[in-house]
C-alpha cells in the first residue's frame, strides 16, 4: 500500500518518515539558505536547518501480507506541482499539522479533499504539547466529522505506528466501500447489458 505523508513546512514529515521506516529512508533535504529567509517561516522552528526539496521515502511490514510504502511530501508552496506525482496510487494520507501554524494545513486538507482520497489529520506534539485540543484543531480546519483527528509525536516510532494504523483502517474502509458501490452496479446490470459489454463473460454469467 502506497501512503502519502503530507503537510505543511517543518511540521514534521520527514522525520515521521524516518521514525517509522524499516529501512534507511530516502531523503532530499537541502541546507536553507537566505534566499529563503523571507520565503519560509522558521519562528516556530528556529533549530530547523535543512528543507525537504522532492520527497522522503521509507517502508514499514506490517505482516506478510502488507508493506507500506511511505511517500512524505515537500512542505514549501514552490514544491507544490511535486504533490500530483507522489500522490498517484496512493490509498490514504496522514496530513500532519502543527497546532501552533494551523493556517500551515489547509492547503493539505482542501488537496486530499478535492482527491477524494482517505486522510487522516495527525497533530504533532512540539515540545511534547499541543496548542490547541483536537475539537479546536477540526473546527479550525473545517473537517468533516468522519475524519480522524490525532496527536502523535514524529520523534517516536510508535506513536507514528499508531496513526498509521488509524489512516490504515480509513483506506481499507474506502477500498471496501469501493468495491461493494462496483459490486451492487454490476448486478444491477440486465443480463443483455453483459452480453453487449463482454460476450464470454455473459455466456458464463
Amino acid at each position: 500500500m502506497k501512503l502519502v505523508i503530507a503537510g505543511g513546512f517543518g511540521v514534521g514529515k520527514t522525520t515521521a518518515v524516518a521514525s517509522i521506516s524499516e529501512i534507511t529512508p530516502l531523503t532530499t533535504e537541502a541546507l536553507m539558505t537566505t534566499a529563503s529567509v523571507k520565503v519560509d517561516d522558521t519562528a516556530d522552528t528556529p533549530d530547523k536547518t535543512t528543507t525537504t526539496v522532492a520527497l522522503d521515502f521509507g517502508c514499514l511490514t506490517v505482516d506478510n501480507a502488507m508493506k507500506l510504502y511511505l511517500f512524505g511530501t515537500p512542505g514549501q508552496d514552490r514544491f507544490g506541482f511535486m504533490w500530483n506525482d507522489i500522490a498517484r496510487g496512493a490509498l490514504g494520507a496522514l496530513i500532519v499539522v502543527d497546532s501552533r501554524r494551523l493556517q500551515d494545513g489547509y492547503p493539505a486538507v482542501d488537496y486530499f479533499e478535492r482527491l477524494n482520497m482517505p486522510f487522516v489529520v495527525a497533530v504533532n506534539l512540539f515540545n511534547g504539547s499541543l496548542h490547541h485540543d483536537l475539537d479546536a484543531v477540526r473546527w479550525a480546519l473545517a473537517i468533516h466529522s468522519g475524519v480522524p483527528v490525532v496527536a502523535f509525536d514524529a520523534r517516536d516510532k510508535f506513536s507514528v505506528r499508531d496513526a498509521l494504523l488509524v489512516l490504515l483502517r480509513q483506506a481499507l474502509a474506502a477500498v471496501r466501500s469501493r468495491r461493494k458501490a462496483r459490486n451492487a452496479e454490476y448486478d444491477a446490470q440486465p443480463v443483455s447489458s453483459w452480453n453487449e459489454q463482454d460476450p464470454a463473460q455473459g455466456a458464463a454469467r
